[in-house]
């Protein structure tokens, strides 16, 4: 009888912890010259992912005190990679976004990222290649799916 998809997503998931382990620590330099405490990267990673957003919505999504995510974005903004406005609808409201300086900084740590997954490719033959970009694309179609986005699949 054939594993079910529980078992083959266990699987998977393992043998991506075994992959983690052997890269480990190739930690990226990037990562480690940083001068970000993580509690900032986490502030830079929330305003990413959330574009600029009110200080309350960052304390709620790092579960932290609204006073503890002030004094984080204090720090940022003095770092020069957030920038604070007043809301436009309601000017007692602070607005929080990442400066281009902050953009950049994150952007330097996804380059590293991407040239260790490059190096994960180095070595396989094309067909290994294109097994490998089938199951990136699949995995891509299925978050489309899941966030109800239309595809914009690559096309070769």
């Amino acid at each position: 009888m054939p594993p079910n998809n529980d078992t083959l997503v266990q699987d998977i998931l393992k043998r991506a912890e075994d992959i983690y382990n052997l890269l480990s620590p190739g930690i990226p330099t990037e990562w480690l010259s940083s001068d970000l405490t993580v509690a900032q990267m986490r502030v830079m990673l929330v305003l990413h992912s959330e574009g600029p957003t009110r200080m309350s919505v960052i304390a709620s999504n790092l579960d932290i005190a609204l006073s503890t995510a002030t004094g984080i974005v204090d720090n940022l903004v003095k770092k020069g990679l957030v920038i604070r406005e007043a809301d436009s609808q309601d000017r007692r409201l602070v607005i929080c976004r990442l400066s281009p300086a902050g953009e950049d900084n994150l952007g330097k740590l996804w380059t590293s990222g991407q040239f260790q997954m490059e190096k994960l490719f180095e070595g396989l033959t094309a067909d290994e290649l294109r097994k490998s970009a089938e199951v990136a694309e699949i995995l891509y179609k299925n978050i489309l799916r899941r966030l109800g986005v239309k595809d914009r699949s690559i096309t070769r």
